[in-house]
């Protein structure tokens, strides 16, 4: 039940992303869901990945590296996607970023 509710409450941090970037779309709450269910699976499946490859350059950049690897498979979900669209790099840093605090935010008002 608590993942359904955190699941919903991504959904919903991607639409005030949205509103709140023009560079960023989604098109419809189905969208969003659809949109927050594949960066939730990117992010525990292909990132750990990830950060284990690129851990020399996350090292000497202290961890902003980790920062590029969030907007890169942020973008990488956008471009995916039908309903979800991420119209740059740029877009895809404030986005990631953006997405991680309004979610984080929301997810802390989930009961555990």
């Amino acid at each position: 039940m608590t993942l359904l509710l955190v699941w919903l409450l991504n959904a919903v941090a991607l639409l005030v992303v949205a509103y709140l970037l023009p560079g960023i779309t989604v098109a419809s709450f189905g969208s969003a869901l659809i949109a927050a269910l594949v960066l939730g699976l990117l992010n525990s499946l292909v990132k750990p990945v990830l950060v284990l490859l690129t851990l020399p350059i996350t090292v000497v950049t202290l961890g902003l590296f980790l920062i590029v690897l969030n907007a890169l498979l942020f973008w990488f979900a956008g471009s995916i996607l039908k309903g979800f669209q991420v119209n740059g790099f740029w877009w895809a840093v404030i986005g990631a970023v953006l997405y991680s605090l309004i979610s984080g935010l929301l997810s802390a008002i989930v009961p555990n």
